[in-house]
């Protein structure tokens, strides 16, 4: 049998040089914990807590009726690509046609796409901090250098386009940003972004990747998209899906929205790995599109109410400092007056990963350490959950940090 260490040195520097998702680890250890009589809440997820609405789910039954269940296009189906093409005119003011939409599994895919697309060795991808965990990992896969521009709740989890402008060099060729955004839950002002846009202006050969998976949960006035403006739309790649806004996380449905060289590549390029993605979700996805959004904005009712509720509870914690995220379903509060503290058995918590692994294994809740998400200050906490599981969670919380000495 071959030892770990043999093991570890077959495999490709690609894969050794990845981390693993963290917020999918702290899933898995909540799981863990569970499954030996715990009751563990687990907040670690990025997944709304609601059922797929009926009326999707009823369109995939019928797919299945209507046996759709070949090989689909690889960039999706004509009726699904133009489907969001009338969404982005009717709901963002966006002209594209089907040629410019190619429609993966996952927008997780969509990302990785584009990346593995644009990013050659050495190539920078300019990323805003905190951001999701998965986005300097997949320009690592790609051999790509992740550039960081650091924020802080201060200023509400945003850049500047001064901060942005001190970020550019030679070798950048993509910025990657999401809004609303997760972890933090910020949401980006029309004035913001087109603030952002006037400095790619005068760097012409700088890709902007606008990750829009978490438009409709969103709590400002509407969603704003960069790819508004004309004068760098062309070098606008949206990602967006389905999985957030209709509850379809297991359905894996994305795409992305970009010029047409840009989406022949990611067709290209799909078509050497996963090819097209499942038929029925695509048949489901159509309908979702189609039938309005009225399940959308009953699921943001409830998460309005939450993040409220949340609001109150993070603010009574001694030691947290929090603000009140615009969209999404997180909070990123900053918890580094805990860090040099100690738990009952003398360990010392160093870090946001330690406070994290302490607050599953003390009070029970899953949460995700800001360390993976570019800020060690933070953690990240979902309210995708029903209001008695986030209160009695909360409480937990408080308690367990209380503790510490």
């Amino acid at each position: 049998m071959l030892s770990h260490k043999i093991i570890m040195s077959i495999l490709s520097d690609r894969i050794n040089n990845l981390s693993e998702s963290a917020t999918l680890k702290m899933t898995k250890l909540g799981r863990e914990l569970a499954a030996k009589g715990v009751n563990v809440i687990s907040l670690s997820v990025g997944e709304p807590d609601f059922n797929t609405p009926n009326h999707v789910k009823e369109a995939a039954k019928k797919a299945l009726d209507d046996n759709f269940t070949r090989y689909s296009p690889v960039p999706g189906y004509p009726e699904l690509r133009q489907a969001i093409v009338n969404k982005l005119k009717t709901e963002n003011n966006l002209d594209y046609d089907a040629s410019q939409i190619v429609v993966s599994t996952g927008a997780k895919q969509s990302l990785s796409n584009v990346i593995l697309t644009l990013i050659n060795p050495g190539d920078e991808v300019i990323i805003p901090t905190p951001y999701w965990v998965s986005y300097s990992e997949m320009v690592t896969l790609a051999e790509g250098k992740s550039v960081f521009i650091n924020t802080s709740i201060e200023s509400d989890f945003k850049i500047t386009p001064e901060q942005l402008e001190a970020a550019i060099t030679p070798k950048s060729k993509l910025f990657m940003f999401s809004s609303p955004n997760n972890p933090t839950g910020t949401v980006y002002s029309k004035d913001e972004l087109a603030a952002l846009a006037k400095v790619f202006e005068k760097h012409p050969n700088i890709f902007i990747l606008s990750d829009e998976i978490y438009e409709h949960i969103n709590f400002v006035d509407k969603h704003e998209s960069i790819a508004q403006f004309s004068s760098v739309k062309d070098r606008v790649i949206i990602v967006n899906g389905f999985s957030k806004a209709f509850a379809m996380t297991g359905w894996r449905l994305g795409y992305i929205a970009a010029s047409k060289e840009i989406a022949a590549a990611n067709d290209k390029l799909q078509g050497q790995t996963t090819s097209g993605t499942c038929s029925i979700a695509q048949r489901a996805g159509i309908v979702a599109y189609e039938q309005g959004l009225d399940s959308v904005n009953e699921m943001k009712k409830a998460f309005a109410r939450r993040r409220q509720l949340v609001y109150d509870l993070l603010k009574d914690i001694p030691g947290v400092k929090t603000n009140l995220p615009e969209g999404a379903f997180y909070f990123f509060p900053e918890i580094s007056s805990f860090f040099g503290k100690k738990d009952a058995d003398g360990i010392v918590i160093k870090n946001s990963s330690d406070l994290a692994l302490y607050l599953l294994n003390v009070g029970h809740v899953a949460t995700v350490g800001g360390d993976s998400f570019g800020n060690d200050n933070y953690i990240r906490l979902s309210y995708a959950a029903s209001d008695e599981s986030l209160v009695e969670a909360l409480r937990r919380i408080k308690e367990a940090l209380g503790k510490l000495s």
